[in-house]
């Protein structure tokens, strides 16, 4: 799933192998999916791309914008996207498929749900997409305490922990999957209700924020997530499905899990109050 570090790692790899490439086919929805969102209708994504050249790729919070000339190509959370160098090891069933002219393609497929848009420059509106441009990225220096504690109001003191830091766009592209290594940096219960949270334990998972996403960056992304070439990240999540009935680093007990506002959460519960 395309979270925060996610974004980043592939946005930065579509840099490196992918900038310069020119579309020579594109085939939308060629395997239908309820929930796979297209912008306008997917059989126009040949006639909008082909022969436009790659020019750049960035991280937008959980999306990942991909320039081609005069158009976009954005990808949202619940889209997994690959890159293979022979074509013809592609796999047949996606949503997207974008073949270039030196016979290598990018693949995109939508798991539980996901939003494959293209469009011209300027064409497309949607908020969610732009909250995550005009946000502050919590790895930018923007993203300070003062704007962190601007967050939480009066609304948020009955939300729970998890609800805070993953609803409302309140920080795009944060969801249920680092929230949970976040939260046990932290030490705070994903359950924990917001006006039980003390200022110092703000200002811990402040730095939580920041120092969780920038070691998961750095670790080339999750282990429990894949890159564009089909590679598990090399940072070891503490608190994912991989360390489920695992000992806690911390204290030895074992982690647990419970299903939570739609989602799964892991967590430790002698270090996590």
């Amino acid at each position: 799933m395309l979270e925060i570090p996610e974004s980043i790692v592939l946005s930065k790899e579509i840099n490196e192998s992918l900038v310069g490439k020119v579309i020579r086919y594109v085939k939308a929805n060629q395997s239908p999916h309820s929930f796979a969102w297209y912008h306008g209708n997917p059989e126009n994504y040949d006639e909008l791309l082909s022969g436009k050249t790659i020019e750049t790729a960035r991280p937008c919070g959980g999306m990942l914008e991909i320039k081609a000339e005069d158009c976009k190509i954005v990808f949202t959370d619940g889209t997994s996207i690959r890159y293979y160098a022979d074509r013809n090891k592609a796999p047949k069933k996606h949503q997207l498929y974008i073949e270039f002219e030196d016979d290598s393609a990018l693949v995109v497929t939508v798991m539980m749900y996901g939003g494959i848009w293209a469009f011209t420059e300027g064409e497309f509106k949607n908020n969610y997409y732009q909250g995550a441009i005009d946000k502050p990225h919590p790895l930018s220096e923007e993203f300070d305490y003062t704007y962190f504690r601007s967050l939480y109001t009066d609304k948020c003191e009955n939300l729970s922990a998890k609800a805070f830091l993953a609803t409302e766009q309140r920080i795009p592209g944060l969801g249920n999957g680092v929230l949970q290594d976040i939260l046990f940096t932290s030490g705070i219960h994903p359950k924990r209700k917001m006006k039980n949270v003390e200022e110092e334990e703000l200002l811990n998972l402040f730095s939580a924020i920041k120092s969780v996403l920038r070691d998961m960056v750095e670790g080339g992304g999750r282990d429990t997530e894949k890159d564009i070439f089909g590679e598990e990240g090399k940072y070891l999540t503490y608190l994912s499905r991989k360390t489920y009935l695992t000992p806690c680093t911390k204290c030895g007990q074992e982690i647990r899990k419970a299903n939570y506002m739609g989602g799964t959460i892991y967590f430790c519960e002698h270090c996590q109050k």
